[in-house]
């Protein structure tokens, strides 16, 4: 028989395991019970709408900044933080991207008995009439999904917004904005709708059907928008005097683009090289609606015309670069040579002919180089204040927002970044981020001191055993060539991110944070690495428990082991 106090304790150790079995979405996390109030006090604050305050006082209350001034009045229930040496800036705007929005999975049919299965083929669209690639009715504000990763890496380099949207065909979807805080979707929108992307990349695949070539996408693309034109004129005529009249004829997507044109959603237009940008200028002109420029990375050719349509544009950060693989027999044209040099100062060459222009991520993976490809358009002549409202200000202001973001004003969005230095140098570090006046402390993730000893990137299925009976999860590790781990923990009921990893020699460690009773907590798993299998514990509190890892060759048998339970 188990005495009370050992009782109490086993029940103590299973609720913490069970717990560790959840591994509770990071996006899902609270603050501890926090208080909502805070105060940063003599820090700089680089307000981007106004002078920088050398020692100013920010005061954020229940999401809202408050107060800002060097003399700013500090409420007595504030949460100070000392601000010494720190600067705040206002909380960084990804222009266009599909962060928090999972990627619409491959839906999979079997051929046969133990076949691979392959993906079912769509029937080819004989003409526009059948509406290929258009599905402008989904709205990233709909399809936010709290176990995107993203969400946590992005916000930890500082990016507080982003305009996000679906992605997949010429009429994906339309774009909201989401603040990246909130523990369920709705808490996320700022303002949906703000844009309808518009794709014109011609499909790279035999028997695609109808549009199969750049010119067969334009015409198709420009059909759709004659149709909602006719079909707004039509519908109206309507509506005036139905009797004897023959209904208009209803389409979805004719609908949903009417309806976002009455309410003045931007339309964004692709363009990159200086053809595709002029040609983009036509089509705003033919399309007659108000848009967005997007790509523009040739920009420094056709500056002074984009600045004559007063067109806003959002350049792409993801630099053009040779391609890893490329053959090296394989010698680029002048041309493509000089794209490559002189794509970064785009961003110069639109500043100083007056055009309004915001940064996008585009292609980039990994957050962190966000702000080194920006450094590269400060590097390349673009003023480094021009640079920063790149990322604030100026998308607020592109998509109608700026009355709420944007910049450290009393009554916007307490949506900050605090750092402990100048953005831009190579050493500065951020600190802690507000994302509508919640704080996340941004910790320095541990590094190996001693160089791996094998590669442990890939999926490996944990197993583990809690009072409540044997548990599995997934580990899907990513590992850069210093050692440096990064990636999830999944179990039947969500996703962590990890926070801080590493491979040294042989020996690996890596941290998730969870919610406990007691807040906020973390979770670490640590042990060794033969090169084929993991060994080791897992630590929370002053508790732990063994777990072995392997690495199928399927990893498919891992997530139909671990996440067969979620659905």
């Amino acid at each position: 028989m188990f005495s009370g106090q050992k009782v109490r304790c086993l029940y103590g150790i299973v609720g913490i395991l069970t717990a560790i079995a959840l591994f509770a979405p990071p996006a899902a996390m609270g603050q501890g019970g926090e208080p909502r109030t805070f105060a940063i006090r003599g820090a700089k604050v680089v307000t981007v709408s106004g002078p920088a305050l050398e020692e100013g006082t920010v005061v954020l209350s229940h999401g809202i900044i408050t107060a800002v001034g060097k003399d700013a009045a500090i409420p007595p229930d504030a949460w100070v933080i000392d601000g010494k040496g720190l600067t705040i800036y206002p909380g960084f705007v990804d222009a266009f991207t599909d962060v928090g929005i999972p990627a619409p999975p491959a839906a999979a049919v079997a051929v046969a008995e133990g076949a691979p299965a392959r993906r079912p083929v769509e029937p080819a669209a004989r003409g526009p009439e059948d509406r290929p690639g258009s599905t402008p009715w989904r709205s990233g504000a709909d399809e936010i999904s709290l176990s995107d990763k993203r969400i946590e890496a992005w916000r930890a380099v500082g990016f507080t917004t982003v305009v996000s949207a679906p992605t997949g065909g010429y009429f994906p979807g339309q774009a909201a904005i989401l603040d990246l805080h909130g523990e369920r979707p709705g808490d996320f929108v700022v303002k949906t709708p703000v844009a309808v992307p518009v794709s014109l990349q011609a499909p790279n695949r035999p028997g695609a059907g109808f549009p199969s070539s750049l010119m067969g996408v334009l015409a198709y693309v420009h059909q759709v928008w004659l149709d909602t034109d006719w079909s707004m004129r039509a519908q109206a005529i309507y509506e005036k005097n139905p009797r004897g009249v023959e209904r208009p004829r209803y389409d979805r997507t004719e609908a949903v683009l009417a309806d976002a044109l009455e309410d003045h959603v931007l339309v964004m237009i692709p363009g990159n090289n200086s053809v595709q940008l002029r040609r983009a200028l036509e089509l705003f002109d033919r399309w007659q609606v108000k848009g967005i420029l997007y790509g523009a990375q040739m920009a420094y050719e056709v500056a002074p015309e984009i600045a004559a349509k007063k067109v806003p544009v959002l350049v792409n950060l993801k630099w053009p670069e040779a391609e890893k693989d490329a053959d090296p027999e394989e010698k680029p044209s002048l041309r493509t040579l000089r794209f490559r040099d002189r794509a970064p100062s785009s961003p110069a060459a639109l500043s100083k002919a007056g055009v309004k222009f915001a940064f996008y991520s585009g292609g980039i993976a990994a957050p962190k180089d966000i702000l080194k490809a920006a450094k590269k358009a400060i590097d390349a002549g673009l003023a480094p204040e021009a640079a920063l409202r790149a990322m604030t200000l100026s998308p607020a202001e592109i998509f109608g927002v700026s009355d709420r973001l944007g910049s450290i004003e009393t009554g916007k969005i307490a949506n900050l970044v605090i750092a402990d230095g100048d953005l831009f140098a190579e050493k500065t570090k951020i600190k802690i981020v507000f994302v509508d006046g919640h704080r996340h402390e941004i910790r320095e993730p541990e590094k190996p001191k001693d160089p791996p000893k094998g590669d442990i990137t890939g999926k490996w299925k944990l197993s583990y055993t809690t009072p409540e009976g044997a548990e599995e999860s997934v580990a899907d590790l990513t590992m850069e060539k210093d050692g440096t781990v990064s990636g999830t923990i999944t179990s039947k009921r969500g996703t962590a991110s990890i926070i801080s990893g590493y491979l040294s020699v042989d020996k690996f460690r890596f941290t998730i944070n969870i919610v406990l009773d007691q807040g906020p907590t973390d979770v670490t798993f640590s042990g060794t690495f033969d090169g084929t299998s993991l060994k080791g514990a897992i630590s929370v509190l002053t508790f732990s428990l063994d777990f072995t890892g392997v690495k199928p060759t399927k990893d498919s048998s891992i997530a139909a082991t671990v996440l067969g339970g979620a659905q």
